[in-house]
């Protein structure tokens, strides 16, 4: 309850758009007293918001803190379930961990976890992923699509698209896609997608995203090893971003792009991640659990499936496999 008045608060705020909200109008907006009302308001400031109160007209914020939560992420959010729902910890294992359960404990469609610093972060075949706090945006995202369990890999294609179109609203950078779910501006990572379901064999229960963005790393901050194959959207325009506005803009984008997706199918995504492909037409090695095929990129087919024309004239259907783009 605490948290769900915090959240009808900072809503208020953010739809008066900087003018006073009486202390009368917030009680009757909360529906709580306005004593209560004032707990709230200190309760903000102790978490760094700044506040003006002036007598006669009421309050209004000033001033945002320099930091992630939960309430600066829904502070202006306009979705209609994305993010409506946000579990946030400072610092956690990993975030998908905690989807897994939320999810499998009845947790709406939309609901986000989202931390400041991961200590387990992980790609894609279990590989670690560098999650320092006050630097990126760590999250998972829970959905309950009604669809068959062969096409969830299409998620993963679709929330690449979302994310390029957020990063491009927010920063006005142009990032590529990488085949499957690698994110690359000027050649180097800045963004990794992880699709995890729980599922039985013929329905699915929830589809599990976890997104990983390099937001405001400097170069220094990478592990050496991969300061020559990282980068961060702040390295890259050269100023630091804001992440719960970044966070709020792909729950913007995912949103809009999911409800079509879900309404008219794979088409309208698949045109839109070619689009943004860095691999197609490049010739590719690609590494599959059943050996390396080398060739061109065809394309990506109705599924989502990666198209490989081999050296020797084979079109073959790569489903998962690690990509070299050859230069």
């Amino acid at each position: 309850m605490q948290s769900e008045l915090r959240t009808r608060l900072l809503q208020a705020f953010s739809e008066a758009d900087g003018e006073f909200l009486s202390g009368q109008k917030l009680s009757e907006t909360l529906g709580c007293s306005r004593t209560a009302v004032w707990k709230h308001i200190e309760d903000l400031r102790s978490e760094g918001y700044k506040l003006e109160a002036v007598r006669k007209r009421g309050y209004r914020i000033t001033r945002k803190p320099d930091k992630i939560s939960g309430n600066e992420i829904q502070l202006g959010l306009k979705t209609e379930f994305m993010g409506r729902h946000i579990h946030f910890e400072e610092v956690v294992a990993s975030t998908q961990k905690i989807a897994h359960t939320l999810a499998g404990d009845g947790a709406l469609e939309g609901t986000l976890v989202v931390a400041d610093q991961q200590t387990e972060g992980r790609g894609r075949l279990a590989r670690a992923w560098y999650s320092p706090k006050q630097t990126g945006v760590w999250m998972s995202m829970i959905l309950k699509p009604e669809i068959p369990i062969n096409k969830t890999p299409q998620l993963t294609l679709l929330t690449a698209v979302a994310l390029i179109q957020a990063i491009e609203d927010v920063t006005g950078l142009t990032p590529e896609i990488k085949w499957p779910n690698d994110i690359l501006i000027n050649g180097r990572k800045a963004v990794g997608i992880l699709t995890e379901l729980q599922a039985e064999a013929d329905r699915v229960h929830s589809v599990i995203i976890g997104v990983g963005i390099n937001v405001n790393h400097t170069k220094e901050q990478f592990p050496e090893e991969l300061q020559h194959i990282a980068t961060s959207l702040a390295e890259e325009t050269g100023q630091q971003i804001d992440r719960a506005k970044l966070i709020q803009s792909v729950m913007i984008r995912f949103e809009k792009l999911y409800k079509s997706y879900l309404s008219h199918g794979f088409k309208p995504v698949k045109l839109l991640w070619e689009s943004y492909a860095i691999s197609l037409n490049k010739k590719l090695i690609a590494r599959t659990l059943q050996g390396t095929l080398r060739g061109r990129a065809a394309g990506i087919d109705d599924e989502g499936v990666l198209l490989l024309e081999t050296d020797e004239g084979k079109l073959e259907k790569i489903y998962s496999a690690d990509i070299e783009i050859q230069s």
